[in-house]
């Protein structure tokens, strides 16, 4: 799970898994596998290097 900051400063963990794309509009809007979407106040950069993050601590751990 990361967690990442919606506009009006709420803090949510999402699951990485269900990202299917993410886009600057200028806002940072994810979209999930689900057809359910988020805006949030990380950048895509920030987005892309939290997933590689919790890959890499998920798969540190097995």
């Amino acid at each position: 799970m990361i967690e990442v900051t919606r506009l009006n400063e709420t803090k949510v963990l999402i699951n990485p898994d269900l990202i299917e794309f993410v886009e600057e509009t200028p806002d940072t809007v994810i979209s999930f596998t689900t057809g359910r979407k988020i805006i949030v106040k990380e950048s895509r950069q920030d987005i892309k290097n939290l997933v590689k993050l919790d890959r890499k601590v998920l798969l540190s751990t097995e």
